[in-house]
């Protein structure tokens, strides 16, 4: 890929996070300040940067807790910031949760909670509800991100599966005030849906749980399968009296990420389309699509002229098939080269948390010679994508994207650039 192309690419990403900013997000979203305590909580790969940068805009006492991904903590002044594991959850996680409700316990009226949600918070906030154990809720988390469900249904089981999700944090905070600043990383914005909701109830039941896994067609351990057949410790209703005086705000997201890097296209020269900031699906089907639409535009200046940039966002799933290393950007822009081989494309497909999966990239960038450069180096790359091995193909290529994390999760961020 030629550098000016990779630079261009790379560019438009960091206008993405920049709109993303935490500081940025939520100065236009602070609440009044309350008589009595400011409590902080909060959950997900940025939570630690939220917390910071609240830190920096309240000029009030404030005292809390935040729970982020090992690796991901930033100094606080006031608020602890706990780490834990992602995206299986451990012990770590199970303390951190404990140490929430601990935050929030005895409040009063005059009291505010603001709690910081973003990205990453379902599996950092495990809290196993009835006889079942951290073990039982890691085993379901690993079926969940196995099976290829897209997002919106795995936290629908996580919330049925769990003594915090759901609302269950808000609702221990009664009868304090709760605003939940959200950071969105889902497919419609849907703030119930952000790390399965801990402050944000939804109304989803066990029964539409359970037919979920039915037409998902998901493997539950034997345990979980037996906890969702019960009818125990169902979430709060969104209607409930606890959750009357409760504030929700989504104060960043895809769209408007999205549109921050078309704008900054646009200012260095090159139109953008946005297809879309919720797609979802298979990696390598969306990939398809997506390398489907390139070729159109280069071969016959539709449904774009050239030059174009095509930005989307979304959250895709991987269907794991094989043990190869990488996730389901990285995924995307290996089906995406195969099938767009020839095309001149250049293209990054990138986690905006600064993670994609299993190591330490974003992403990648790939162009219309990337596969054939691959297969000159005697790797083949339709047996790494059949092994989810999408990372070993950009690491020979030295094409992995490496901006380390961001601090903040708005998901997946696509960009196709053809000149």
């Amino acid at each position: 890929m030629k550098p000016e192309d990779k630079d261009f690419l790379a560019e438009l990403f960091r206008a993405a996070i920049e709109a993303a900013d935490p500081e940025k997000a939520l100065r236009t979203h602070l609440p009044a300040r309350p008589k009595g305590r400011t409590i902080i909580i909060g959950a997900g790969k940025g939570a630690a940067q939220l917390a910071a940068a609240f830190e920096r805009l309240w000029d009030a006492p404030l005292e809390g807790v935040v729970v982020t991904r090992y690796g991901y903590a930033v100094p606080c002044k006031h608020v602890r910031v706990l780490e834990a594991a992602h995206p299986v959850p451990d012990a770590a996680g199970l303390e951190a949760s404990r140490a929430l409700f601990d935050a929030v316990k005895g409040l009063a009226g005059d009291d505010l909670v603001i709690a910081l949600v973003c990205g990453g918070g379902s599996a950092l906030l495990p809290a196993p509800p009835g006889d079942l154990t951290l073990e039982d809720e890691a085993a379901l988390n690993s079926a969940l991100l196995a099976s290829g469900a897209p997002i919106s249904v795995m936290n629908a089981i996580r919330k049925q599966v769990s003594g915090i999700k759901g609302g269950r944090l808000a609702a221990a905070c009664h009868p304090a005030r709760v605003v939940t600043l959200v950071i969105s990383d889902v497919p419609g914005d849907d703030p119930a849906q952000v790390a399965s909701g801990p402050t944000v109830p939804d109304a989803a039941d066990r029964a539409q749980a359970r037919a979920l896994v039915k037409t998902w067609g998901i493997k539950l351990p034997e345990r979980i399968e037996a906890w969702l057949t019960g009818d125990e410790e169902q979430p709060p209703s969104p209607n409930a009296p606890v959750f009357n005086r409760n504030d929700v705000r989504v104060i960043a997201s895809a769209r408007l990420s999205l549109e921050a890097a078309a704008e900054r296209a646009q200012a260095l020269g090159i139109p953008a389309v946005i297809l879309s900031d919720s797609i979802e699906g298979e990696a390598v089907d969306v990939a398809r699509v997506h390398a489907a639409l390139a070729r159109e535009v280069a071969s016959r200046g539709r449904p774009f002229s050239r030059p174009v940039v095509i930005l989307s966002g979304g959250e895709t799933t991987v269907t794991i098939r094989g043990c190869g290393k990488g996730g389901r950007n990285t995924e995307f822009l290996l089906s995406l080269a195969l099938a767009g081989e020839g095309v001149p494309f250049a293209a990054l497909a990138a986690d905006t948390d600064g993670i994609d999966g299993s190591e330490d990239n974003a992403g990648a960038f790939a162009d219309g010679a990337s596969m054939q450069r691959l297969r000159e180096q005697g790797a083949d790359p339709a047996v790494l994508l059949a092994g989810n091995d999408a990372w070993s193909a950009f690491h020979h290529l030295g094409d992995l994207f490496v901006p380390g994390p961001t601090g903040t999760n708005v998901n997946d961020f696509r960009a196709i650039l053809i000149r």
